[in-house]
């Protein structure tokens, strides 16, 4: 009922809530009276303006316009491709003809520019193995495959589970893979193999492997205002609490950073626990020592300084996801206090501009254009008369809704030491939100946003099946703050795509 309640088309739901404000007749309500309120049964009608989609770049440096949000690469090649080398294929399921897989996906990793070896080996799971429990069947899929490539080590892994969603494996399977070995790798659960599937593989493997799917053109041309001609950086932060009914795990908390400046589409995470069972994160700064820090931004900091020719970022955009308005002055005391420290602890005399943007999706704001009724275009931007009057804060809508009616996202512009003009800070967060690298289309949020969430789930992921696997005899019991550390030859790369 919720998800049927949820992708009402916007024609209907206009008919729906007209009905119902008929029905209830709030006006009529003696308490509301009494309290000399009323309700009008007519919606607010607003003004927004369409922001034009931003120019992508594909191979060759040709120009690629999306069309109502999204784009198609049909007859163009990604714009840097990775070679897909030294790699293997792992199979735990029955159901899946591996060989018919890799050829279809090489024939169209073909088409778009990626080239795809043949692999060096197929993995066959023992069938005696298919009862064990999740833990047992990984182990023994490593053994097997470090038997045969022990001395021709694998850079990438194609993985086949055995069940369609939620393999009791894939935890177990992430963290062999992130966490101890060190190898990119792309899970497949999936019976229905068309083209569209095959693409949206294929670009997340590139992605993995360091490539570029697309990037804005004004990216490319260095002109983004007041990003691209000074070095910065971009946080997107969040954090996710464990939902699934193991309370005794610790919310994760996750903040990606953009590197290779001025680039705005590559980025790392960084990852950790938290020590409080809340929405607020502790672990921005940790100082162990004088000099020593062990948060999460020291890390992404030197990620940065490292990967773009040893600048520091002389402004740093942070976005920050799941907060409510009366969280705000809690989020200025406390998380931008512990990223202040850990900035100066690298360098006392360094001082970055800030700028610090909410990211808001849990409200119940819809838009509906009001003629024909229809959902607004991607790229609609509110703000006015439904926005704070004295705060910069918009809704901006640059997706387009698949199913249903489109729900805007809500920024709060909290803090603005660089100096973005309104329209500035608009476009740049509409661009952001055609960075997301697995898709062909805009994305209703900002892109390190969705990458941190993405990068908190699967750390979650990793946390749960490391913490069930150290229950079983011969290992100890964990630490309920002890996140498992990805390896170093991933911990750089956009292993959460």
């Amino acid at each position: 009922m919720r998800v049927s309640k949820s992708s009402i088309q916007p024609e209907e739901l206009y008919l729906v809530l007209t009905n119902e404000l008929r029905h209830c007749n709030y006006n009529a309500d003696p308490l509301l009276l009494s309290c000399g309120l009323s309700i009008s049964n007519s919606y607010t009608q607003v003004e927004g303006r369409v922001l034009s989609a931003p120019r992508l770049k594909v191979a060759n440096n040709e120009d690629l316009i999306p069309r109502n949000a999204s784009w198609s690469f049909k007859d163009k090649k990604l714009v840097e491709p990775k070679r897909v080398q030294c790699w293997a294929v792992v199979n735990f399921s029955s159901q899946h003809y591996t060989r018919n897989f890799c050829q279809e996906l090489a024939k169209l990793g073909a088409k778009i520019g990626v080239t795809l070896d043949p692999p060096v080996c197929v993995f066959e799971e023992n069938p005696q193995y298919r009862k064990k429990p999740p833990h047992v069947r990984v182990e023994k899929m490593c053994e097997q495959i470090s038997s045969k490539v022990r001395n021709n080590p694998l850079y990438f892994v194609l993985c086949f589970l055995s069940e369609k969603r939620q393999s009791p494996l894939y935890g177990y399977w992430k963290w062999k893979s992130l966490a101890e070995v060190g190898v990119p790798n792309q899970c497949l659960a999936n019976d229905r193999v068309d083209e569209s599937y095959l693409l949206h593989v294929l670009l997340k493997i590139n992605a993995k492997l360091g490539g570029f799917n697309t990037r804005l053109a004004s990216e490319m041309t260095r002109t983004i205002p007041w990003v691209s001609k000074i070095p910065t950086m971009i946080l997107g932060m969040e954090v996710m609490p464990c939902v699934d009914g193991q309370s005794e795990l610790p919310p994760i908390a996750a903040v990606v950073g953009s590197r290779q400046w001025p680039s705005i589409s590559c980025y790392r995470a960084s990852i950790h626990t938290q020590t409080r069972n809340d929405q607020m994160m502790d672990s921005l700064f940790r100082q162990v020592s004088q000099q020593e820090d062990k948060g999460m931004i020291r890390e992404l900091l030197m990620d940065f300084y490292a990967s773009s020719g040893q600048k520091k970022p002389a402004q740093i955009i942070i976005f920050r996801n799941g907060l409510s308005t009366t969280q705000f002055n809690q989020l200025l005391n406390n998380e931008m206090d512990q990223i202040f420290k850990a900035c100066k602890l690298l360098d006392e005399t360094w001082c970055p501009k800030f700028t610090l943007i909410i990211s808001e999706r849990s409200h119940h704001t819809k838009f509906i254009k009001a003629s024909p009724v229809d959902n607004v275009p991607p790229g609609t931007v509110v703000d006015k008369k439904i926005c704070h009057a004295k705060c910069n804060n918009f809704f901006l809508c640059p997706h387009i809704a698949k199913k249903g009616t489109a729900r805007p996202t809500h920024y709060h512009v909290l803090l603005d030491e660089i100096g973005f003009s309104s329209d500035e800070i608009q476009e740049l967060i509409h661009c952001l939100s055609y960075v997301y690298q697995k898709s062909t289309t805009a994305i209703s949020e900002v892109a390190p946003i969705r990458y941190a969430r993405l990068a908190a789930a699967q750390m979650l992921e990793l946390f749960k099946s490391d913490k069930t696997r150290k229950m079983y005899p011969g290992y100890g019991i964990p630490s309920p703050s002890e996140l498992p550390k990805l390896h170093k030859d991933v911990r750089s790369s956009m292993f959460f795509c």
